[in-house]
């Protein structure tokens, strides 16, 4: 199984379409918190969906359930216990949630989670696909 993840900060709309139909993307799984930002452009909750089907034919979903709680977001931004600590601490909060047993494979499966930062190393999609590939096995993460 492979499990793909992208960012959509610093890239046209051209460039994040275009990369996820070239990589066989089946559906875009949203492991944002808070997606329907001024800020997110073309990747707001309400728009989002219909330029994925009708630019690429992906599918789309919105996993809250991946997603880091407001307050553990709200304690990383105000610069608390830096990067380090916030992934400790949502790493904890995955495990506590089962996220490996409450989300079907099928939904991941060919599936890109999908949040801003524009690239991984910093960004909880990165932690929750290891998450899942240490749980499931058999999986290969592609960042984007």
């Amino acid at each position: 199984m492979k499990i793909f993840t992208i960012g959509f900060t610093q890239k046209s709309a051209e460039q994040f379409f275009s990369t996820l139909r070239a990589a066989g993307v089946k559906r875009v799984v949203d492991v944002r918190l808070n997606n329907v930002s001024q800020l997110a452009g073309f990747s707001k909750r309400d728009d989002l969906p219909f330029f994925l089907r009708e630019i690429c034919g992906i599918g789309y979903v919105h996993l809250p359930v991946l997603a880091p709680t407001q307050a553990l977001l709200d304690a990383y931004k105000k610069g608390g216990s830096g990067w380090r600590g916030y992934e400790r601490r949502f790493k904890a909060l995955i495990a506590s949630r089962r996220v490996e047993d409450v989300v079907p494979r099928g939904v991941i499966a060919s599936g890109c989670l999908l949040c801003s930062e524009p690239t991984p190393e910093q960004c909880h999609r990165r932690v929750v696909a290891e998450h899942l590939r240490d749980r499931w096995g058999g999986v290969d993460i592609v960042h984007l």
